[in-house]
């Protein structure tokens, strides 16, 4: 029997389609897995290539920070626009979009001849990711019902990108000892089978659907605010955090915030409605998963640190480190997202974040003469755990009671969250942790111990922020 347009797309827009038509199935999960294991790879790989990109293409150490910095710009400033773009003009469209010109900026950085061009595909690639992310995010929630099938699908999601974070980083490595164009080249077979896979198995945009109008004002004003904001963060250790430049770029960022905030409480069709800002669960999510992101990136920058200068590890050692971690994670998170659906969300994520802090404090006890085996192994795996425990069910309370038609929104809110989490954390704890080794010279542990006490702070604020995450039908929740 034919269905009508109402009851294909759910006449308040809730997600019917997910009760009336099966979900799309395994080869069309794999391939957004697919894609976000890429992303993560190209988040990962990157860093232990640096040495080799300064001496090849003449870098200096100011310009070789924005190999790293120039991707974090574009996907950090992007991701709410990427994600309304999904909304409003196609998920499967600009998920194949974003997939396809990520792929060609690999190729152009893995043939960059300069410093210059290579700064210029990472910010393109940003951009891509950018739009990518709550793309690939937005087909899961939409496509698969609420309960035990959409936290199994969020789980491999979150296990995906877990193995391309470790996986980064071993392959990093490994293709850094032949060629460190390889490691740009490395996306490019992953974005050609998931565009292929794509076109062929991820569903079609609903048609004849009426398509709302962009917000320009809001769009122009939130994009210029975060692109101001992640600038702001990611120079702000060279240049100073009280220098005029950081200063002037806040104080920007923070008008352009204002200006964002006024034009929305004014327009018909806002790019962020300011309601769904302060929903408890869309708050208490984006808190959290600042916290827990901002969290791992530190201990992984302290840790990597840590482990070659103090250990004198090779690279190599020391993405071997991180492997447990994925492994644990990659195990459990598919089992999470069902456990999620039975016990709660937010039961599962203050679980999490518990063993996530827990981890973070085990790293209290490295020392110059510290084994693998007692010291760096169990905080791996306890990590794994708790990130296993806690991602799955963030992505999937961030889009719980969220209309279809906003899917694309609050899976872009998520990730801008995750992603400015990043970059202030890092900020800090590598602020504490260079002053901590000014007034400790002959301290070989320096200032790790005050960055890992701000890591396990960090934390314990992302559990009490998951205290907001309570389910209920109240009205701040629709």
């Amino acid at each position: 029997m034919k269905q009508t347009d109402e009851i294909a797309t759910g006449a308040d827009g809730t997600g019917a389609v997910a009760e009336v038509c099966p979900p799309p199935g395994m080869p069309a999960l794999l391939v957004l897995c697919a894609a976000h294991f890429m992303d993560a790879i190209d988040l990962s790989d990157v860093g232990v290539a640096l040495p080799a990109i300064q001496r090849d293409l003449g870098m200096a150490s100011g310009s070789l920070q924005w190999v790293v910095s120039a991707y974090a710009l574009g996907y950090g400033g992007f991701l709410l626009l990427g994600g309304r773009v999904a909304d409003l003009f196609g998920r499967r469209r600009a998920f194949l979009t974003a997939v396809a010109v990520f792929g060609v900026v690999s190729v152009l950085g893995a043939l960059a001849p300069t410093g210059g061009v290579l700064v210029v595909a990472r910010l393109v690639k940003g951009v891509a990711a950018g739009f990518l992310a709550p793309a690939a995010l937005s087909l899961i929630t939409t496509n698969w019902p609420e309960g035990p099938r959409r936290g199994r699908a969020l789980g491999w999601y979150a296990t995906a990108g877990a193995c391309g974070f470790i996986g980064g980083l071993v392959l990093g490595g490994v293709l850094t000892e032949l060629s460190w164009r390889l490691v740009f080249a490395l996306p490019v077979p992953i974005a050609v089978g998931a565009l292929v896979a794509g076109l062929r198995l991820l569903p079609a945009d609903p048609r004849g659907s009426v398509r709302e109008k962009m917000d320009v004002p809001g769009t122009l004003t939130a994009t210029g605010a975060l692109v101001l904001l992640v600038y702001a963060l990611t120079q702000a250790p060279s240049h100073g955090w009280v220098s005029a430049r950081t200063l002037v770029l806040l104080f920007a960022a923070a008008g352009l915030l204002g200006l964002f905030a006024r034009v929305e409480s004014r327009t018909r069709r806002p790019l962020v409605p300011l309601s769904f800002l302060t929903r408890r669960t869309t708050a208490g999510a984006n808190l959290t998963i600042f916290a827990m992101w901002g969290a791992y990136t530190s201990f992984a920058f302290l840790a990597t640190l840590y482990l070659q200068n103090v250990l004198d590890w090779s690279p190599l050692q020391t993405a071997g480190a991180f492997v447990p971690l994925g492994l644990a994670n990659g195990a459990l998170a598919p089992f999470a997202g069902r456990l999620a659906a039975r016990f709660g969300t937010h039961r599962m994520i203050a679980a999490g974040m518990l063993l996530l802090a827990l981890s973070y404090a085990l790293f209290f006890r490295i020392g110059p003469h510290s084994s693998f085996l007692t010291v760096v192994l169990p905080v791996m795996v306890v990590n794994g755990i708790g990130t296993a425990a806690t991602f799955p069910a963030l992505n999937m309370s961030a889009v719980t009671g969220v209309p279809d038609r906003d899917q694309g929104l609050a899976g872009a809110l998520l990730n801008t969250f995750m992603q400015i989490g990043g970059a202030v954390v890092l900020a800090l704890v590598t602020a504490v942790v260079e002053a901590g080794q000014r007034t400790n010279r002959g301290d070989p542990l320096g200032g790790y111990g005050l960055g890992t006490g701000v890591i396990v702070a960090t934390v314990l604020f992302g559990l009490g922020a998951a205290l907001l995450i309570r389910h209920r039908p109240d009205s701040r929740d629709h």
